[in-house]
């Protein structure tokens, strides 16, 4: 308003201009404090993600703990079985007596014998085992060619200035404690010196993660077979580096194996080439978008990945804000709890079909209106364009609601990463993802990995080498 109209304005209007005034400077101030407040939460919260970023010491720290935390240890039930001790050893090798002392220690008097009671120990041996082949030689009458001989336990046929060597087992242990524990080189050769008095340099600790890589493949060329043709797989990835340059590893897990590939890229085309573009199984995976081109296949979106979004935008969304991300919270809790009556045999196949038609038809209720906050309208069109992927796993039995078998699997390889940092070469990144493919699925297979890189290296050729899968498996 013009000084000229104020002028001409009567007393009421005045006083009413004033008043408006007043209120609306209320209301100003009032939303001035409440985004001073919102910047403050925000600011906090950006400082926080910082700290974390940088910080080396506890990564895995959530914040303080918990007023009433549960009691440590699990707990003793179906899935992890009852608490129980040390069975006594089928075998025993040695055996030594414990006599009771002259004199009683507290007040030196005489002891009467009662009984004997015996008591169990498995060591770890400390004196490594020497051996010495004597290879025989020869020559052969009709094609002249040489011919040696070849032990069980050899791992190589070398002779010569390479005729020392690591045995089977010991090369087995070391890429265990490397590619499944994550100890480095340096560490591995510490250990061996340490513990089992046997020389093992951080160069011959690499030599034999490549040599076992090597009598590997054809193991890990039967994982990608089983992959490829499992009706079910999560894949996932992580970055990964090789030569200092960034790659990824990728993970693909089923029933029974799990398939590491680290490659310089992130897309579709990797996924293509372990699964084949035409995959028409199911896929249970993250957001990452390449995963949509598989057109034929049937997708689970996990479940773990919305909730956590979810909560991120609760964190900071003020007002009406909160009530859409809320509302998506409750909708996905209410699906694992059907997934979980199903599970349970309390719902008949035609009240779970009815259950998950009415879920399904509330998702859509949610998904209809566009979303006057930003934040809220992305969730709801990541939710719009994955309508039919959200409840795949309460339609098709055996499908997980989570990603978490492939962020279980590519866990340990995390941790790794944050011991040495990666790979430096291609060789050793195949190394790397060859031996973890192997170890990984042999725990899924309830198998030793220990004794099958074992029986692999000490493989005289590829008709003795052991199976991971029926051949008939495999097609």
């Amino acid at each position: 308003m013009t000084e000229d109209a104020l002028e001409h304005l009567s007393r009421e209007e005045m006083l009413d201009l004033l008043r408006k005034l007043l209120r609306e400077n209320a209301s100003l101030k009032e939303e001035l404090g409440r985004l001073r407040q919102e910047n403050k939460k925000l600011r906090e919260l950006v400082e926080e993600v910082h700290r974390q970023g940088k910080r080396q010491a506890a990564p895995f720290s959530k914040g303080p703990p918990k007023p009433d935390p549960q009691k440590c240890g699990r707990k003793p039930d179906a899935e992890y079985g009852m608490k129980t001790y040390r069975a006594p050893p089928a075998q025993i090798d040695e055996v030594y007596e414990a006599p009771l002392p002259g004199r009683c220690p507290e007040c030196n008097g005489q002891i009467d014998f009662v009984q004997v009671r015996p008591q169990f120990q498995v060591e770890v041996p400390r004196k490594p085992i020497h051996r010495q082949f004597n290879v025989a030689v020869g020559h052969c009458r009709s094609c002249h060619k040489r011919i040696q001989g070849r032990h069980p336990l050899q791992t190589s046929d070398a002779l010569g200035a390479a005729a020392s060597q690591i045995g089977p087992e010991a090369q087995a242990l070391a890429v265990l404690l490397n590619k499944d524990m994550g100890l480095s080189h340096g560490k591995i050769s510490r250990l061996f010196r340490g513990a089992f008095a046997i020389s093992l340099s951080r160069g011959g600790s690499a030599q034999v993660m490549l040599r076992a890589a090597e009598r590997s493949s054809e193991a890990y060329l039967s994982i990608l077979v089983m992959v490829h043709k499992s009706p079910v797989v999560y894949p996932d990835e992580t970055g990964w580096k090789v030569a200092g340059l960034l790659h990824w590893l990728w993970t693909f897990v089923t029933a029974n194996a799990t398939a590491f590939v680290i490659r310089a890229s992130r897309g579709f085309d990797v996924a293509e080439d372990v699964l084949g573009a035409d995959y028409a199984g199911t896929l249970g995976h993250d957001g990452w978008l390449p995963y949509d081109q598989f057109a034929a296949a049937r997708h689970q979106q996990c479940l773990g990945h919305l909730f956590r979004r979810c909560s991120h935008m609760l964190e900071v969304a003020t007002r009406g804000a909160v009530r859409f991300p809320r509302q998506v919270k409750t909708l996905l809790k209410s699906a694992l709890a059907l997934r979980d009556r199903r599970d349970e045999g309390e719902i008949s196949q035609h009240g779970l079909a009815v259950a998950v038609g009415r879920m399904q038809s509330r998702l859509d209720g949610l998904l209809a209106s566009t979303r006057s906050n930003a934040v809220n309208e992305r969730l709801a069109k990541h939710l719009r364009n994955h309508r039919d992927q959200i409840l795949t796993f309460l339609r098709k039995p055996g499908v997980e609601a989570t990603n978490w078998p492939a962020e279980q699997s590519i866990r340990p390889a995390v941790v790794n990463r944050k011991v040495w940092g990666g790979s430096r070469t291609d060789r050793g990144a195949l190394a790397q993802a060859t031996l973890m493919s192997v170890l990984r699925t042999c725990v899924q297979q309830g198998r030793d990995g220990l004794d099958f890189l074992t029986r692999t290296l000490r493989a005289s050729s590829s008709r003795n080498l052991p199976q991971l899968f029926p051949i008939n498996a495999l097609g």
